[in-house]
C-alpha cells in the first residue's frame, strides 16, 4: 500500500463511476477530480463501466440491480492488481449496484463515497414526485415508489429500483468509511435514513479557475439557464415569471435540451432565445460575459455544476428557495432567493436584476464563494482529508 494523505506522499486512488448513458454533471465531477488528484501527485486508476444501451441488455443489468455478481467480481480482480490505498466511489447505478462497494470493504480497501443524488433513499433518486418534493420514502422502506411508478414511469422498473435501495441500505451503511454529501440539506436526509452520521462529510463540488471576467456582470444584459430541459428543472415558471417582469434592456438565454424543450420553446415570451445545447467551452465564455445565471429548479439540486461555474466567473445566481440551493447561494447575501414554482416570486426577483450595483456585489462575492469552497486548492484539500479519514477508520 501507498503513502497516506495529507503526509505528502502520493496515493494510489481508484475511483469508481458507472457513466450515464447521457453525459451529466456527475460524469464531470469525477473526471475533474481525478485530473485534480493527478496533478497533485496523486495515482487515479479509473474504472468506468457504462451503463448499457438497448431494451434487453439494461433490462437484464437492471435485473441485476440490488446485487451484480459480475461487476463485483470486475472489481476485486482490479483491487488485486492495482492495490490501491483508497477507493472512491461516485455512481453504481445501475450495472455496478452496492456490489463492488462490498468487495473493496473485504478486501480491506479503505471506501469513499460521493452521494451526488438521493438514490440511497429514493427509487427516482431526486426525492421529487408528481411536480413536488417527495420525502415518502426517507427513513423508510422505499415501496411507496412501486405504487407511484416513480422510476421512469414502470412499474416493473420501479419495483427493481426500490428493491435495489431496500436491499443496499445495511451493506452501504457497513462497507462505506466515508460519505460526501454536498449540503447540510442533503447530509440531515441520509441522517434521518439511518447513515451514520459520524462517516457523512460535508464537501462542496470543484470547477476550474475561467480567468478574469473581460467587465463586471452589469456592463451585460444577458441573464443565462442552462441544464436539461425537463419538467423538475422549472423553466416554465421561468418564462412565465420572464413575461410578468419584461426586464428592459435584458434578455434571456436559455442553453440545453431535454424533453419538455418542444413544448416549452413555443411559449417563449419576447426577449427570450433558445440556444440548444452548447460545448462547455462556449457555456464558459457565455458565463462570463453575462449578467446574472438562474436556477428555478423544483426538486432538491444537488449541487449544479453551472451554479459553481457561474461563481467562478464572478457571476451572480438567483435560485429556488428550496433544497440544498439557499446554502449554495448564501454567500450572495439577500435576494437572491425566489420561491420554487411562484412565477409572482421570480418576477420579482429577476426584476432585482436591473439593479447594477447590486449585481456587481453579489458577482463579487460569488467569486469569493468559489475560491473559498469551490476552487481547485478547495477541492484537493477536502478530498484528501476524505481520503486520510477513510484509511483511518479503516485501520481501526
Amino acid at each position: 500500500m501507498g503513502g497516506e494523505a495529507g503526509q505528502g506522499l502520493g496515493l494510489r486512488v481508484l475511483q469508481i463511476h458507472t457513466r450515464y448513458r447521457e453525459p451529466g454533471g456527475e460524469d464531470t465531477v469525477a473526471a475533474t477530480e481525478a485530473a485534480l488528484l493527478r496533478r497533485a501527485g496523486h495515482d487515479v486508476v479509473q474504472h468506468a463501466p457504462r451503463n448499457p444501451h438497448g431494451a434487453l441488455a439494461a433490462g437484464a443489468a437492471l435485473a441485476l440491480s440490488a446485487w451484480n455478481p459480475f461487476a463485483a467480481r470486475e472489481v476485486a480482480a482490479l483491487v488485486e492488481r492495482q492495490r490501491p490505498d483508497v477507493a472512491h466511489v461516485h455512481n453504481t447505478w445501475f450495472a455496478s449496484t452496492v456490489s463492488v462497494v462490498a468487495a473493496l470493504a473485504a478486501r480491506g480497501v479503505p471506501v469513499v463515497v460521493t452521494l451526488h443524488n438521493y438514490r440511497l433513499v429514493c427509487a427516482n433518486a431526486m426525492l421529487h414526485r408528481d411536480g413536488r418534493p417527495c420525502e415518502d420514502c426517507v427513513g423508510r422502506l422505499p415501496w411507496p415508489a412501486v405504487r407511484h411508478r416513480c422510476y421512469r414511469g414502470s412499474l416493473p422498473a420501479s419495483l427493481a429500483a426500490a428493491t435495489a435501495v431496500a436491499a443496499d441500505r445495511r451493506t452501504w451503511a457497513s462497507a462505506v468509511d466515508v460519505f460526501l454529501v454536498l449540503s447540510d440539506f442533503a447530509r440531515e436526509r441520509f441522517v434521518r435514513a439511518g447513515l451514520p452520521a459520524g462517516r457523512l462529510r460535508v464537501t462542496p463540488n470543484v470547477v476550474a479557475d475561467p480567468g478574469p471576467r473581460p467587465q463586471p456582470p452589469s456592463r451585460s444584459g444577458t441573464v443565462v439557464f442552462a441544464g436539461r430541459l425537463s419538467p423538475e428543472k422549472g423553466v416554465d415558471v421561468l418564462l412565465d415569471a420572464w413575461a410578468r417582469a419584461a426586464p428592459p434592456g435584458l434578455e434571456l438565454l436559455v442553453v440545453g435540451d431535454g424533453p419538455a424543450r418542444a413544448a416549452l420553446q413555443p411559449r417563449a415570451p419576447a426577449g427570450v432565445t433558445f440556444t440548444g445545447r452548447l460545448a462547455p467551452d462556449e457555456v464558459s465564455a457565455l458565463l462570463r460575459r453575462a449578467r446574472a445565471a438562474v436556477l428555478p429548479s423544483l426538486w432538491y439540486e444537488g449541487q449544479p455544476m453551472i451554479v459553481l461555474e457561474a461563481f467562478s466567473a464572478g457571476l451572480p445566481v438567483v435560485g429556488s428557495d428550496l433544497g440544498g440551493i439557499p446554502e449554495l447561494l448564501a454567500g450572495q447575501g439577500d435576494g437572491w432567493l425566489a420561491a420554487p414554482g411562484d412565477a409572482d416570486a421570480w418576477a420579482a426577483a429577476l426584476a432585482r436584476l436591473r439593479d447594477d450595483d447590486l449585481v456587481d456585489a453579489a458577482g463579487a462575492a460569488a467569486r469569493r464563494t468559489w475560491q473559498q469552497r469551490h476552487s481547485p486548492e478547495a477541492g484537493l484539500r477536502a478530498l484528501e482529508a476524505a481520503y486520510a479519514q477513510a484509511q483511518a477508520r479503516r485501520r481501526a
